[in-house]
């Protein structure tokens, strides 16, 4: 009964969400909320997805009635031209717009939490109550502006939207860059304290299996890149994209075993080195993958065929309607919900990249309040005996974990990302009925390459030249 009422009260109360489970773990209030607006962003995701699976268009018409009483339109005039206006009706449900239009729904959802949540301290603000409780609520809002995003004009929402969205993008990807350097730092530094504590040679296997594959992905990566994308005459855009960041790739893992860099962080080496790298030759394929040229953007059905010069471009009705939807746009979403999650549960108290980077309490958490809760004299603590052996414990009574302003922006960026990833960073038409190539995405990704070459490196140099401030 504990368990229902706490349900209950997560979901219309102010209390924090938990999953009332003897088999959860105990987590702070600080993780759950997170986690929860993480799975909120990610269920919308899905929802866009979906709208773009080909033949759903089809099976809308097989609906009596539902395309056409979608907005009113006067009988005599629907009469007269009952085949177009259906297909009107149904265009604006499906296809590359209704991802537009619920992408924008929870970009305005989490715009309006940013604005909402801003110079929040700590729990004892009333508006915390909003941000870690009410959650029946919030669902509702959100489901409410989706709905009404469906009644935005067509108009010129599409292109608008669309570099909004490519900026918001580009800014997404450098939150992206930060957690996954700050990923490759903890995760060496983990399995190198690991050996240095145990002295298992398992640990230093395990960091040169995976040093040796992401080297190795990256390697074949490349040729490749050659052999399909950078052949032709036409594409020496492409080769120079390849060519430079190679250059910069072999740069970065010198510069990451200098002895000089090595007395600073004892801890950093090749692995960190290897996963840039690797990110690093994903972010340049994504790149050649949006190039407007068909020649130097080969499918990965021709890549795979050896259709050679029998190469012809695609419909751009199917980018309309999610056949274009290629590996590229796959890889992108599994970094993507790896990212949201990662910075949901990651705290910045070990974190050398949140302290160099200025990320503490933004992107990721920081430490606050008691681990534990006071125990009963049976043993267990008070929540555990209510809730079965889950718990959710306030540890922002004195000051927040993160700032829930910047974790909302995050999240609207995040959903801008999303939009442009199922989209494949295309721009729509004249005619708002297909989309097309766009070269700007090309430039977004290449330079957010670099980017995370440089921070890469300023992660690696900052110690030296940064003495006076603490990194440990």
């Amino acid at each position: 009964m504990g368990c229902i009422i706490g349900s209950l009260a997560c979901c219309v109360g102010s209390a924090a969400c938990s999953l009332c489970c003897a088999c959860c773990p105990s987590c702070k209030n600080s993780t759950s909320t997170r986690i929860a607006y993480s799975f909120l962003l990610i269920l919308g995701t899905v929802v866009a997805a979906v709208m773009l699976a080909p033949g759903l268009r089809g099976e809308l018409d097989k609906i009596p009635g539902l395309c056409k009483n979608f907005v009113n339109v006067p009988e005599e005039i629907w009469n007269s031209n009952t085949a177009l206006f259906k297909a009107q009706q149904c265009d604006n449900v499906v296809g590359y717009l209704s991802v537009y239009r619920v992408c924008f729904a929870m970009a305005a959802f989490f715009f309006l939490f940013c604005v909402l949540m801003i110079k929040v301290n700590s729990s004892k603000d009333p508006r915390a109550k909003i941000q870690n409780g009410f959650w029946l609520f919030k669902v509702l809002i959100l489901i409410g502006i989706c709905v009404g995003a469906f009644f935005i004009p067509r108009g010129d929402f599409g292109t608008a939207w669309m570099w909004i969205g490519l900026i918001g993008g580009f800014l997404f990807i450098l939150i992206q860059l930060i957690l996954l350097i700050d990923f490759a730092h903890g995760w060496s530094e983990s399995w190198v304290e690991q050996y240095e504590e145990t002295e298992a040679k398992c640990w230093y296997y395990g960091l040169l299996f995976f040093t040796m594959v992401f080297y190795l992905i990256s390697l074949v990566g490349i040729i490749l890149f050659y052999i399909f994308y950078a052949k032709d005459g036409e594409c020496g855009l492409n080769k120079f994209f390849v060519s430079f960041n190679l250059i910069l790739c072999v740069i970065v893992s010198v510069i990451s075993i200098l002895p000089k860099v090595q007395e600073a962080q004892p801890r950093s080496g090749l692995l960190q080195a290897s996963l840039i790298t690797a990110y690093v030759t994903y972010l340049t394929w994504s790149a050649m993958t949006n190039h407007p040229n068909v020649k130097c953007n080969p499918s990965l059905t021709q890549i795979t065929f050896n259709h050679g010069n029998n190469v012809t471009t695609s419909s751009p009705n199917d980018v309309s309607y999610g056949k274009n939807f290629d590996w590229s746009s796959v890889v992108s979403l599994v970094i993507w919900t790896f990212a949201i999650l990662y910075s949901s549960i990651r705290t910045s108290t070990n974190s050398q990249v949140g302290k160099i980077t200025m990320s503490e309490k933004t992107i990721l958490q920081s430490d606050t309040g008691s681990d534990k809760l006071p125990l009963t004299e049976t043993g267990a603590s008070e929540k555990d005996e209510e809730k079965g052996g889950q718990n959710v414990w306030d540890n922002e009574e004195e000051n927040t974990a993160y700032s829930y302003s910047f974790f909302h922006f995050m999240l609207m960026l995040a959903s801008l990302y999303v939009m442009m990833t199922l989209t494949n960073w295309f721009k729509p038409s004249s005619d708002l009925k297909t989309l097309n190539s766009n070269f700007a995405a090309v430039w977004v990704k290449i330079v957010s390459s670099w980017l995370c070459i440089i921070l890469y490196v300023w992660t690696l140099v900052a110690p030296l030249i940064l003495r006076d401030r603490e990194f440990a």
